[in-house]
């Protein structure tokens, strides 16, 4: 059955979560007068279109649709390759607990949720989008209010046609809620034309990812990647490294390491590679280990404590899971050069000011 997708202007937003303000911005607010047919779904664009636009079945095909990228696939990242990869073995370890639940829970669910995103011609890998949303948990709530496997709104679950009131919430359907977050992926698809702008934009709104891309005239994530919250930066990882590691990584799940001479081939294929050398004697001298409780901005330290941001990102190679809350510990041990611990301390409660306006400015 093929979908209808009609477009409206765009609505004032009052009373509204940060969160629910982003959903409604894409499909209108809560109590706007909605009539959703089997087949037609009325949404609000991010930005005003000033009049009605539709979206033909054929515009929505999968024929445009790309693959989603997974860690290894170096000719999609390119020179983000090695981060990426660096990232999905560190996002192993440190959620490594979390992960084996998931991995027992995606057994009784994921063959359901496979076959609607088929349905819906989307790629297979969009499933582990759920994965890092609730955690395969249809009870889960949010503070703001959304609801289920797929982490929905109630006013984006209601104009995708989900039922949502008092008595009953499709929303904890784990069938009927997968079908919604397709319509609503495949939406956004059509939108971005990018899978990991539409994870954003899944997280933030579509409003925020747009934007970024007319500040930076780029459609490219990693280009406009530090203009997104803090937050949308991590769930596009988080996503990123779920994927690689539940469909190539998935032996070690259990135990969270992987072997040291382990990497993703081109396609994702595990291949082989010289282990990392560990920090040099000398380094190791040079070093000193402060315990952070609050993300410092990795260019507030740089340039406020003359660090070489080369020589910090070494020391500090799982610094980004910390900084974007992709790990659960609630401290950080940052290695820093033994001459800049004085100042360090003389001015952390200022790095930590100068931290926070730098991630404010990313949400604005």
């Amino acid at each position: 059955m093929h979908i209808k997708l009609f477009l409206l202007s765009s609505l004032v937003l009052t009373g509204l979560s940060a969160t629910a303000q982003q959903q409604a911005r894409t499909f209108g607010t809560p109590g706007f007068t909605r009539v959703i047919s089997s087949d037609t779904v009325v949404i609000c664009p991010t930005i005003d279109s000033g009049a009605f636009k539709s979206i033909s079945a054929q515009e929505l095909s999968a024929k445009q649709i790309k693959p989603v990228p997974l860690a290894g696939n170096s000719s999609y990242f390119g020179a983000h390759s090695d981060y990426v990869n660096d990232f999905c073995r560190s996002y192993l370890k440190s959620r490594q607990k979390t992960l084996s639940i998931v991995q027992q829970r995606s057994l009784r669910h994921f063959a359901l949720m496979h076959n609607v995103l088929k349905k819906h011609e989307l790629p297979k890998e969009l499933i582990y989008l759920s994965v890092i949303e609730s955690a395969l948990n249809n009870k889960a709530v949010s503070n703001a209010g959304a609801v289920g496997p797929w982490q929905l709104m109630s006013g984006t679950a209601e104009l995708m046609g989900l039922t949502v009131n008092g008595k009953r919430d499709d929303r904890t359907d784990w069938y009927k809620s997968t079908n919604a977050a397709a319509k609503y992926l495949k939406y956004l698809y059509k939108e971005l034309g990018d899978w990991l702008l539409v994870i954003a934009a899944y997280n933030s709104g579509p409003v925020p990812v747009k934007r970024a891309m007319a500040r930076t005239g780029s459609n490219n994530f990693w280009d406009i990647k530090k203009y997104l919250p803090r937050e949308t930066q991590g769930h596009v990882l988080a996503f990123v490294a779920t994927a690689s590691i539940f469909e190539n990584m998935s032996p070690y799940i259990a135990s969270g390491v992987l072997p040291a001479n382990f990497r993703f081939g081109k396609e994702g294929a595990p291949a082989l590679e010289k282990p990392k050398p560990k920090f040099s004697p000398e380094e190791l001298k040079q070093m000193a280990i402060v315990h952070i409780k609050e993300p410092l901005d990795v260019d507030v330290l740089v340039q406020q404590l003359g660090l070489n941001r080369t020589q910090l990102e070494r020391w500090n190679p799982d610094y980004e899971l910390f900084l974007l809350g992709a790990t659960d510990d609630e401290t950080y041990a940052l290695r820093i050069p033994k001459e800049k611990l004085n100042d360090f301390i003389a001015g952390k409660e200022n790095l930590a000011r100068l931290s926070r306006q730098m991630f404010s400015q990313q949400t604005m």
